[in-house]
């Protein structure tokens, strides 16, 4: 395996920072994996994430799909079950779902929640908080909504959020996509991610962006470039 990334990392100049048609053409040809390879994006922003303004948290929809159906589960009560069942919910339910999860059950990706069964919800932060799992109105997971909210993260809806290093980490596709679609779909990414800039923050916001294959090496991009696709 060690040579094998070896000889992959020979093909990306470590020193140049490619055009995004370049780069992502570079992407798939440095996938080696015998499965489908997701493509996976990292934003380097010019945020300090101690301060609470700038841990920025959001949801984009990529036009292409993200290329995984997710296993969604939704806390809802009554009615409100039924249409998240509909919608194309794997799971739904009430009370008797946070016992099974307290009991160590995680067979799960997402999970969305009407406002009415938060207080339930909330005894499971400690299980579901470090997982990235706990929903949030800034994920759009806790809505009134439950048949729109699944509906989207069936189709394609991805969540991002600011980590401790002022980095943010989202997939953008496979590498089974055809190049326009991945470049297509990063745009969207790279637009959603700029559009939560918060307001007091200073200077260069979008310093480096790097792109990869999950078995191949970082490839990096024009930053200034992708901001200019961005705004068109």
């Amino acid at each position: 395996m060690a040579k094998r990334l070896s000889g992959l990392k020979e093909k990306v100049d470590r020193l140049r920072h490619y055009p995004a048609n370049e780069a992502v053409d570079l992407l798939k040809e440095t996938a080696s994996a015998k499965f489908d390879e997701s493509a996976d994006a990292v934003f380097r922003l010019g945020l300090d994430p101690k301060q609470n303004e700038n841990r920025i948290r959001g949801t984009v929809i990529l036009p292409k799909g993200r290329g995984k159906t997710e296993i969604i589960l939704v806390f809802a009560k009554g009615e409100k079950i039924k249409e998240a069942q509909e919608a194309g919910a794997d799971f739904a339910g009430g009370d008797e779902l946070v016992e099974k999860i307290q009991g160590g059950w995680l067979e799960f990706d997402r999970v969305i929640a009407t406002p009415d069964m938060m207080s339930s919800v909330s005894k499971l932060g400690r299980v579901l908080g470090p997982r990235g799992l706990m929903p949030s109105p800034k994920s759009d997971t806790v809505t009134p909504d439950v048949s729109a909210a699944v509906k989207a993260f069936k189709s394609g809806k991805i969540e991002f959020r600011l980590d401790e290093y002022a980095n943010v980490h989202a997939p953008f596709g496979l590498i089974s996509f055809p190049t326009e679609d991945l470049k297509e779909n990063l745009i969207a990414l790279c637009g959603a991610i700029i559009s939560q800039r918060p307001e007091g923050a200073k200077g260069k916001y979008m310093k480096a962006i790097t792109i990869s294959t999950t078995m191949g090496p970082g490839i990096k991009l024009d930053a200034d470039e992708m901001s200019s696709l961005v705004n068109g």
